[in-house]
C-alpha cells in the first residue's frame, strides 16, 4: 500500500490564520466526495477558517485554477483522481496535471498540496479516499501537506 512510510504526525502551529484554497475536480463523484471531506476536515482540524472551495470539471483543468488561487492563497490544495483506462488518455492527463501543479507551485511559490490519484481500478481511488472502509485518506494527506510546507516558507521568510 502507498501510505508505508508516511508522517505520523506534522507539525500545523500556526496554520489557523493561513489563506487556503482547495480546488477538486468532478469526476468520479463518489471518490472526489470522499477526497473533499477528508481535506476540509483536515483544515477544521488544524483551525484553518473559510477555505475557498471550487470545483472544476476534471483532473486536467486543476492546475490553470490552481494558478489563479495561488495569486490570493498561502496554500493551494488540487483533488482530483483519473483511473486508468483502454486508451492513452490516462497517461496524458496524470502527465499534464502533475506538471501542472509541479509548475504552479515553482513559479508562485505557492504550496500546492497534491491530492491527485492516479489510479489503475476504481477499487484503488476508493481505497485512497477516505471514505468509511478506506485505508488511506489522501484528501486529508494533501491538506496536512500543504499547511506544513506554507508554514515552512513562512519561517524561513521570517
Amino acid at each position: 500500500m502507498s501510505g508505508h512510510g508516511s508522517p505520523t504526525t506534522l507539525a500545523l502551529d500556526g496554520a489557523a490564520d493561513l489563506r487556503v484554497a482547495v480546488v477538486a475536480a468532478s469526476w468520479h463523484t463518489e471518490v472526489m466526495d470522499g477526497l473533499l471531506a477528508g481535506a476540509l476536515a483536515a483544515l477544521t482540524d488544524a483551525g484553518t477558517r473559510d477555505p475557498r472551495v471550487v470545483r472544476v470539471p476534471g483532473s486536467f483543468e486543476l492546475p490553470v485554477v490552481a494558478r489563479a488561487l495561488a495569486a490570493e492563497h498561502d496554500a493551494v490544495v488540487a483533488l482530483g483522481v483519473v483511473v486508468r483506462g483502454g486508451t492513452p488518455h490516462f497517461d496524458y492527463v496524470c502527465a499534464a496535471a502533475t506538471d501542472g501543479l509541479s509548475q504552479v507551485a515553482l513559479e508562485t511559490g505557492v504550496p500546492v498540496g497534491f491530492g491527485l490519484l492516479t489510479c489503475d481500478t476504481d477499487e484503488q481511488a476508493l481505497d485512497r479516499a477516505g471514505l468509511p472502509g478506506s485505508r488511506e485518506d489522501k484528501g486529508r494527506e494533501a491538506v496536512e501537506a500543504a499547511l506544513a510546507t506554507a508554514l515552512t516558507l513562512r519561517g524561513l521568510a521570517g
